[in-house]
């Protein structure tokens, strides 16, 4: 027993200092660059641990507002692709800047050819193209644009063709099996409706037959007008719950909730956890159904 406890702290030292290397070493695979914290879920889910996966707009931040540093400029000269989403306010403002940081770099815009959701106003917050951005909450449309996804990936890395288009495939029973896993769910709750303050849920609710209303009015801050509509709307329809994400001022969710003697819940369009996430604002929304 001695000799166990002697030896023991050198046998830390060495796992200690080899983790510690591991860790310190420079990452060398290729840079991808993707917008929001769910893309790099996507990308990763089809190219493994293959590319080293940026994200540009960090969690907590809003999409809409969100300003780049000048190490993600940095970052984005060596970037082998850019994965855009599409429609969000802070892709529009640093586009430009992005593609001048490097010109080489493959930009792959994933709302190209979907059906996508137009707004009736053409300056929302972060829908500066008059474009409902939130495509990644929809399974039907992840799994069309991840198609593009493994098709640019594939462009980079043409050695990895068929493990790419293998990992493609079992994404796409992952995406298959959270579809049905919602679509049951809701299947008793067609037509029922439900309140964000940011709708960000437009197309989960297209997708499976729910309505969303927002307390954003044209994206801007409710106004008093707008307010009583949503809150005789909340009396008619007995809701008595507002969602809100975590990157936006919850002052007039708050207002809502006082007034209607409901309650705020919070949920995470942005999570890492594509499927997982989904399946839990499901059952979110089911339980305050009742």
């Amino acid at each position: 027993m001695k000799h166990i406890f002697t030896i023991f702290p050198f046998v830390i030292f060495f796992i200690s200092c080899g983790s510690n290397k591991s860790r310190n070493e420079p990452d060398n695979r290729p840079i991808v660059t993707v917008s929001i914290v769910p893309q790099k879920t996507f990308v990763q889910k089809i190219s493994g641990d293959d590319f080293d996966v940026h994200v540009l707009i960090p969690p907590g931040a809003s999409p809409a507002t969100y300003t780049l540093l000048p190490s993600q400029i940095s970052n984005l000269g060596k970037s082998k692709a850019w994965f855009r989403i599409g429609h969000i306010g802070f892709e529009y403002s640093w586009k430009e800047k992005i593609e001048q940081a490097n010109p080489m770099m493959e930009v792959a815009d994933l709302s190209e050819g979907l059906d996508l959701i137009k707004s009736d106003h053409s300056h929302e917050r972060g829908h500066v193209s008059g474009v409902d951005p939130h495509i990644w909450m929809s399974p039907s449309l992840v799994k069309q644009f991840s198609k593009k996804i493994a098709d640019v990936l594939i462009k980079l890395n043409p050695d990895r063709e068929e493990i790419y288009k293998a990992n493609y495939s079992d994404f796409l029973k992952e995406i298959e099996q959270t579809d049905y896993y919602i679509k049951n769910a809701l299947s008793d709750y067609q037509g029922r409706h439900f309140i964000m303050f940011h709708p960000s849920l437009t197309y989960l609710a297209r997708e499976y037959g729910l309505i969303q209303h927002s307390l954003e009015s044209e994206g801007k801050e409710p106004s008093p007008q707008h307010m009583a509509e949503i809150m005789g709307l909340a009396k008619r329809e007995n809701i008595r719950v507002i969602y809100i994400q975590s990157e936006f001022d919850r002052e007039n969710a708050r207002v809502f909730a006082e007034e209607t003697g409901g309650k705020i819940i919070e949920v995470s369009p942005l999570s890492p956890d594509w499927a997982e996430n989904l399946m839990n604002i499901t059952n979110v929304l089911i339980e305050n159904f009742k």
